[in-house]
């Protein structure tokens, strides 16, 4: 995978119209007649601007875990990521996006795809490895 760095922008916010009201996800309930406040996106999903940055994913061995070639993956770099996070890695001169998990005597620890094709990759001291940062939010569209 290829890394491509989309900056976050928050100097070029666009307000958007938010509904206050939840929606339902079982029996419809009543639309509101009117949206009564706005919400940035970027406020929402950002929470340390300086290290957040975006990256669209590609290939399909995130898709048991909704994420898929195509979408634009959120990724804040000053957490430290911690067993079962998802996390963008760059390991043995590949970028890569998996669920991160450590073994409890904590030597070594695993890339985990999403898709039961791909094998688990195994992250140890022989390899070359660092995790860039750890996925905050997915973004991917339903229609285009």
């Amino acid at each position: 995978m290829k890394l491509k760095l989309f900056k976050a922008k928050t100097d070029s916010r666009v307000p958007i119209p938010y509904a206050t009201s939840e929606v339902k996800a079982g029996f419809p309930s009543p639309a509101q007649d009117y949206m009564s406040e706005e919400i940035d996106l970027n406020i929402e999903l950002i929470h340390n601007r300086e290290a957040t940055f975006y990256v669209r994913v590609s290939g399909d061995s995130m898709t048991d875990a909704g994420i898929f070639d195509g979408d634009l993956a959120v990724v804040d770099k000053s957490l430290e990521a911690s067993d079962g996070d998802f996390v963008i890695a760059f390991i043995d001169g590949d970028f890569t996006i998996k669920q991160f998990q450590r073994d409890t005597d904590g030597q070594r620890g695993w890339l985990v795809p999403w898709n039961k094709r791909y094998p688990r990759i195994e992250v140890n001291a022989s390899n070359q490895f660092v995790i860039w940062g750890v996925v905050t939010y997915v973004i991917h569209a339903l229609k285009r």
